[in-house]
C-alpha cells in the first residue's frame, strides 16, 4: 500500500485561527470524519455508513468542516442523474494558533483540549491493558520546548502518512505543556546556611 494516503491532494499543515474553525475540529463525530478522511476521499453516503449515522446528520458535519476550511470536494462523479461528490481534507494536520481576543469577543472555546479527547477515547484500551503511554516533567526553557515540539509535529506527520492497513485505529496523543510543578532555586541562589540543613 502506498504511503502517500489519502488519494488526494492536500497541504501538509493548516493553521486554524478562528474560533469557529475550533469549535468546528472539537465535535466528535466531526473528528471522525476527518479521520477517515485521512485514508481517502469518501461521500456522505459513504461517511454516514461508517459512523452508522444518518445521512442528514453527516451532511450537516460536512458542511459545518467546508465552510471553515477543513475539508474540500476533491472530485465529483454523476451517478445516473445525482453528482456525487467526493469530499477531503484540506490539510495532513491541523492546529491551533488562534488567540484569544481577550475582549469577551470570539473567544477560542475553553472546552476544546485533544487531552480530554484522549483521555474519553483511552479509557477502553487503558480497562483492557491496551494503553501505551508516558508522562515526563523536566525543567527547560521555552526555546527548548518550542524546538521539541518542532519534533514532535514531525513524529505526528509520520503518524498522518502510515498507510492505513490494520484492523483497529489506533490514537496518538502526544503534546508539551507548562504546568505549575515546584522548581529547586539555582544553587547561586542558596545560602551557605540552607545549603547546609
Amino acid at each position: 500500500m502506498p504511503h502517500n494516503l489519502p488519494d488526494y491532494e492536500l497541504a501538509d499543515r493548516m493553521a486554524l485561527t478562528t474560533a469557529a474553525q475550533v469549535r468546528a475540529i472539537g465535535h466528535p463525530l466531526r473528528t471522525t470524519i476527518l479521520q477517515l478522511l485521512h485514508e481517502r476521499a469518501a461521500t456522505v453516503s459513504e461517511l454516514a455508513a461508517a459512523v452508522e449515522r444518518p445521512k442528514s446528520t453527516v451532511a450537516h458535519h460536512v458542511n459545518v468542516l467546508t465552510r471553515n476550511g477543513l475539508l474540500q470536494v476533491v472530485h465529483t462523479r454523476k451517478v445516473r442523474a445525482i453528482e456525487e461528490r467526493f469530499y477531503g481534507r484540506t490539510a495532513r494536520m491541523f492546529y491551533v494558533a488562534a488567540e484569544p481576543s481577550g475582549d469577551g469577543g470570539d473567544d477560542l472555546p475553553r472546552d476544546f483540549n485533544d487531552f480530554e479527547v484522549a483521555a474519553r477515547e483511552s479509557a477502553t484500551a487503558f480497562e483492557h491493558g491496551k494503553l501505551w503511554g508516558f508522562i515526563r516533567h523536566a525543567r527547560i526553557s521555552e526555546g527548548q520546548a518550542s524546538e521539541f515540539w518542532d519534533r514532535m509535529a514531525e513524529l505526528v506527520a509520520e503518524f498522518d502518512r502510515m498507510p492505513r492497513s490494520g484492523d483497529s485505529v489506533y490514537g496518538f496523543a502526544i503534546g508539551i505543556y507548562p504546568t505549575e510543578h515546584p522548581t529547586l532555586p539555582t544553587r547561586a541562589l542558596t545560602s551557605g546556611s540552607e545549603a547546609n540543613a
